[in-house]
């Protein structure tokens, strides 16, 4: 998608532009208004278009102006519009004409601020997204033939300014939601290692540990998990060096399973097809360090994934197999499907041990427990610390992701205690999975301030709710993560 910031409307294919709710216009709309006689107006009265959220109204070749399709976009009631209304209102506007055949859409800005312009052209390249890597007898009226959007603003250079650090996080959302999307067949671990090795060329440090280096570092219960797999498990660690030299760096943790089959304690058929974004976490954290380098960050981070495909084959791990992580800690393990938390404990002990960051905050889609929690509109959050959970759940509702914090009590670590190992990787029936699950991670950091983001619930979507935000993989996590960091850990 091309953008464009310009500083007026003149000739516009289609005009977008923003109606509060009462059927206020916005922007240039009354001066629109007056020159077409009252036609917008009119079209609004006739019908129910209201200005409401994520609400459109299409005027066709009004008389009067040069523009040849008039857009009016809801941006809700004026004394609560945000960055997210205005997100709302211009990934609306991209929706209402993608399929009309128009190729350039232009947004009235000009009555916002640089960054707002900015955001609004973030937003509707954000709503483009779509994954259409192997569709080929797409018929064209089913195609969107949108392929510039032009801003208009009172400040070009202002406004391009900042768009470069939208475009950055834009870039590095599409990187997530592309990696997420794919078929299992396609992004196996080595593959997904590569991918990520040529990340170097943004700046980042890429280095990608295989099965030999694995197990002489001693990653024991992340092999375990992937010995049933042909394909070759791998570990990737991303540094991104904007900091001040010397200082401790932040570090984000990702489950990486690119198929999840349950390995022996294998998953029902019905929606197993659904497994290959069981790697949504580690999206996650490769999306952020991409959007770290794009906008070129003033922190030192670290990102550690941990790649492995979970299958049943002879040599796979057995229910009540006893496994040696990195930590030292044994680990029984009595439900293969509990695979995530095994490559997320090495990988944890790995990080902490070697990097010594300032925290460590880690994502996986780790337990369906947490979609009964909490539904599809919220990921839990689970950490040992309440600055690092604050500074998570104050950036989420900023970009439109929702988190809400879940207890981790000490009491219920009996649960996962066994007597022929130090931990077991259930625990005691379907009972507070997910609280079960976080306090297994929770032995592997070593006391390190931490936060456990379950993103089961979030990380794919089938029926969004959102412009911004398609059907399918979300690249959740990446707009929460790098405003946590920008509003938190910069320099």
């Amino acid at each position: 998608m091309k953008i464009e910031f310009v500083s007026s409307a003149s000739a516009a294919e289609v005009l977008a532009v923003l109606v509060h709710e009462g059927r206020v216009l916005s922007g240039t709309g009354p001066q629109l208004d007056t020159a077409t006689s009252g036609a917008l107006t009119k079209a609004m009265a006739a019908g129910r278009f209201t200005g409401g959220s994520n609400s459109t109204l299409t005027i066709v070749a009004p008389a009067g102006v040069d523009a040849g399709t008039i857009l009016l976009s809801g941006a809700g009631e004026s004394g609560k519009f945000d960055d997210l209304a205005l997100e709302t209102a211009a990934g609306a506007a991209y929706h209402a004409v993608k399929l009309s055949g128009a190729k350039a859409l232009t947004i009235d800005a000009s009555h916002l601020s640089a960054d707002q312009a900015a955001r609004a052209a973030f937003a509707a390249r954000l709503a483009s997204y779509r994954f259409l890597k192997y569709r080929t007898t797409l018929k064209p009226e089913k195609t969107p033939s949108i392929e510039t959007i032009q801003i208009v603003t009172g400040d070009l250079k202002a406004a391009e300014a900042a768009w470069a650090d939208h475009a950055a996080v834009a870039t590095a959302v599409e990187f997530a939601r592309d990696l997420v999307a794919e078929p299992a067949n396609v992004l196996y671990p080595e593959e997904y290692a590569k991918r990520v090795k040529a990340l170097e060329k943004l700046g980042l440090e890429v280095e990608v540990l295989g099965e030999k280096e694995l197990e002489k570092l001693g990653f024991r219960t992340l092999l375990a998990v992937g010995q049933g797999s042909v394909r070759d498990s791998q570990v990737v660690i991303l540094k991104w060096n904007g900091g001040t030299k010397g200082d401790q760096p932040i570090a984000f943790v990702g489950k990486g399973v690119t198929f999840d089959t349950g390995g022996i304690s294998i998953k029902p058929a019905d929606g197993m097809e659904e497994m290959k974004w069981d790697m949504g976490g580690s999206a996650a954290v490769v999306g952020l360090m991409h959007a770290l380098a794009g906008r070129k960050a003033r922190v030192n981070a670290v990102g550690v994934i941990g790649l492995v495909e979970n299958m049943p084959d002879g040599n796979a791990q057995r229910p009540g197999d006893v496994v040696m992580s990195l930590s030292g800690q044994s680990v029984e393990i009595l439900n293969t499907d509990a695979e995530g938390r095994l490559v997320l404990a090495d990988c944890l002990w790995y990080t902490q041990d070697r990097f010594k960051p300032k925290f460590m905050l880690d994502l996986a889609t780790l337990t369906g427990a947490m979609i009964v929690a909490l539904g599809f509109e919220y990921a839990g959050v689970f950490s040992n610390s309440d600055e690092l959970a604050d500074n998570f759940l104050a950036a989420g509702p900023k970009v439109g992701e929702n988190a809400w914090r879940m207890p981790i009590p000490a009491f219920y670590e009996r649960h996962i205690d066994t007597p022929i190992a130090d931990v077991k990787n259930t625990g005691n029936g379907r009972a507070g999975g997910s609280i079960t699950a976080a306090l297994f991670l929770q032995r592997f950091t070593n006391g390190t301030p931490w936060a456990h983001i379950d993103i089961a619930p979030t990380a794919w979507v089938k029926d969004s709710r959102s412009p911004t935000v398609p059907d399918g993989a979300v690249g959740w996590g990446v707009r929460t993560l790098d405003r946590m960091v920008a509003d938190n850990y910069e320099s």
